[in-house]
């Protein structure tokens, strides 16, 4: 799947108004309305376009019937200063990741590192829309997070489903472009497997198993029919990412306290956040250095045979946001499309 394939472009502070006043429609808080679009938009100018204003649809559905919750404020379970726990109360998922990150940021200066555990939230997105929040300040962000009400991933030599991809990414500050990570715990994420199945394509590999164990490259077998998709690692070595699905599980849900273990239903998700000063360990400066010598290690480190180059996480994603800034953000006709029917449903015009 090509998302820039027949893509649009579109200028980025009028489609922000647009999507805002999309959420606002719905009946979101004025800055929840804002965040949302913020950090969709922000997932489409990386390239993450399956979890950008793609995902608007289903948000704004979700707010209209009432499983997303418009307004409040999440519980504080806990706040000891670096040790932050919210439960999330089901508000929308980008407007609570982002302002946890914001308050940790606040607070890092004071504490070197803040972290931040949020249960019960609504879907956040991509979680690389977040990283540059943290980067841009000099400081190292990472982020967790899973769905303990949803599962479509086995543990290695398994067959029936426990968790879900459970992202991890990082921001980490360089003298140049960040690197970006944002990477799941399987091999793919149940969203791009849905869009498969919807078009109906494949999997370029078999990246599933059926209820019985047999290998598929066919994403039905996943959203359909009780299959699982495959850890990182896949039949030889999905160890790996079994084991760092369970170290998401314990980050987002163990220290949260809350999870699978509750049987929760819906849209429940559970994200850890934690946010790094390197100015109160080794410094700024020498951690920029040092990142930044390995950045260019592996750049120009001799590519292999059939590749063009070395590059570094993150490394598309900050020239796509740059053309993004420049041209406007790319999005497909399905995407437009999605958005349209929610325009005529409140009467709006595009931009």
């Amino acid at each position: 799947m090509n998302p820039q394939e027949n893509a649009s472009r579109f200028a980025i502070a009028p489609l922000a108004g647009f999507v805002e006043g999309l959420f606002s429609a719905a009946g979101l808080d004025y800055d929840k309305a804002a965040m949302v679009a913020e950090i969709l938009i922000e997932a489409d100018m990386m390239g993450h376009s399956t979890h950008g204003l793609a995902l608007a649809p289903a948000y704004l559905d979700a707010a209209t019937t009432g499983s997303m919750t418009r307004s409040g404020e999440p519980d504080v379970v806990v706040d000891r200063g670096a040790c932050i726990t919210w439960r999330g109360k089901r508000l929308p998922g980008p407007w609570l990741t982002a302002r946890a990150v914001d308050l940790a940021l606040d607070r890092v200066k004071t504490y070197g590192t803040v972290t931040v555990a949020i249960s019960d939230s609504h879907h956040i997105g991509a979680l690389a829309a977040y990283l540059p929040r943290a980067t841009r300040r000099g400081c190292m962000l990472m982020i967790a997070s899973s769905m303990p009400s949803l599962a479509g991933v086995a543990p290695f030599g398994g067959t029936r489903p426990v968790f879900t991809p459970n992202p991890m990414a990082a921001g980490i500050p360089t003298e140049g472009d960040p690197i970006l990570l944002d990477v799941s715990a399987s091999i793919t994420t149940l969203n791009m497997s849905k869009q498969l199945a919807k078009a109906g394509k494949h999997f370029p590999q078999p990246w599933a198993l059926d209820t019985q164990g047999n290998p598929s490259d066919d994403p039905d077998v996943v959203i359909r029919q009780g299959g699982t998709l495959l850890p990182v690692g896949g039949l030889d070595h999905g160890h790996k990412g079994y084991s760092w699905a369970i170290l998401v599980e314990a980050l987002s849900q163990g220290i949260a306290g809350f999870g699978r273990a509750d049987g929760p239903a819906g849209t429940s998700v559970s994200v850890f956040i934690q946010v790094i000063d390197p100015d109160a360990f080794g410094g700024q400066a020498g951690f920029k250095r040092q990142m930044s010598w390995l950045g260019d290690a592996c750049r120009n480190n001799p590519p292999r045979p059939g590749v063009d180059a070395v590059r570094v996480p993150g490394e598309r994603a900050s020239a796509l946001k740059r053309q993004a800034l420049e041209e406007g953000v790319a999005l497909s006709p399905s995407i437009v499309a999605g958005l349209s029917i929610w325009a005529d449903r409140f009467s709006m015009k595009w931009p």
